[in-house]
């Protein structure tokens, strides 16, 4: 009915029937039959209507006034807001894990924010799934592929875990040559899995260790920081200690053994096109990560 609306203030505005049609790019059928379902709606006649002209009827004339300056708003808040989404500009409202984000993607989102100082980036950090629906987010990024048919995705990249420990633990520790020998070592683990699946790079053999852990977390970053600390071994994304790596503060252990993949996907609303900021931002993740990680 709102739409019937405004098409009737555009034919008073426009003069005609006609005349709104070729504004608006509807045929003069179409016109008529939906001003006609808006009188039968209404039920009242707001035009009189002739081969040479349309003016309103009292009836007619309440609801012009009523509704003019409404339409008019309406019309021009919806251009800004289409204006808006084809600029690098305003509200961007992203949700990301915490862990990444703090470590891996660091530099990315200052370097995003120096570049695009228009855009103003509200990032919701939380290693918890939140709902990007609910959250009236722009994009999201997620770790591992979304079930939720609601969702559109686009694989960002892929990040595998690595065994890792520091140095000076691996002074004196047992022998460690192939992954059975872990049972002969402390392991630092989280609650989300209590074995590790890790595959040979070159025989492609897998084997699962069924971990009796030293110390367990819900948080990947306190793995970190324990193994640095020297107490144990961890299995750790290798996003999350690319810093470690580079610095030799932790070095790989079982070198040709690692985890399975898991892919990095930005997700949105289906059924939502992404505004030119959104896609600006999600390819510029793409671009960062591909740089960062080998074989994303």
């Amino acid at each position: 009915m709102l739409d019937d609306i405004v098409l009737f203030v555009h034919i008073v505005q426009q003069g005609g029937l006609s005349q709104a049609g070729e504004y608006l790019s509807l045929p003069a059928a179409t016109v008529t039959r939906r001003l006609q379902r808006l009188e039968s709606r209404l039920g009242q006649k707001l035009l009189h209507r002739s081969a040479r002209q349309c003016t309103l009827t009292q009836q007619g004339q309440v609801y012009y006034q009523s509704y003019a300056n409404l339409v008019e708003q309406f019309e021009q808040t919806r251009y800004q807001l289409n204006q808006q989404k084809e600029q690098l500009s305003g509200k961007l409202k992203v949700l990301a894990p915490l862990n990444i984000c703090h470590g891996f993607l660091k530099p990315m989102w200052l370097s995003f924010c120096k570049k695009y100082p228009d855009i103003q980036l509200e990032l919701i950090l939380s290693n918890q799934l939140d709902d990007i629906i609910k959250n009236q987010a722009d994009l999201a990024l997620r770790i591992g592929p979304q079930a939720d048919s609601l969702l559109q995705q686009k694989k960002l990249a892929e990040a595998d875990s690595i065994l890792v420990a520091s140095p000076e633990y691996l002074t004196n520790a047992a022998k460690l040559v192939e992954p059975n020998d872990l049972k002969h070592h402390r392991l630092i683990g989280t609650t989300l899995r209590n074995k590790w699946l890790l595959t040979n790079t070159q025989s492609c053999a897998i084997y699962t260790h069924m971990c009796r852990f030293k110390s367990i977390y819900n948080d990947t970053g306190f793995v970190k920081y324990q193994v640095a600390d020297h107490q144990g071994i961890g299995l750790l994304p290798r996003f999350e200690i690319i810093n470690e790596l580079q610095t030799k503060e932790l070095v790989r252990v079982l070198p040709l053994w690692q985890s399975l993949p898991r892919e990095i996907y930005a997700i949105w609303p289906s059924g939502r096109l992404l505004s030119k900021k959104a896609v600006c931002l999600r390819d510029y993740m793409h671009n960062f990560i591909s740089e960062q990680l080998p074989n994303s």
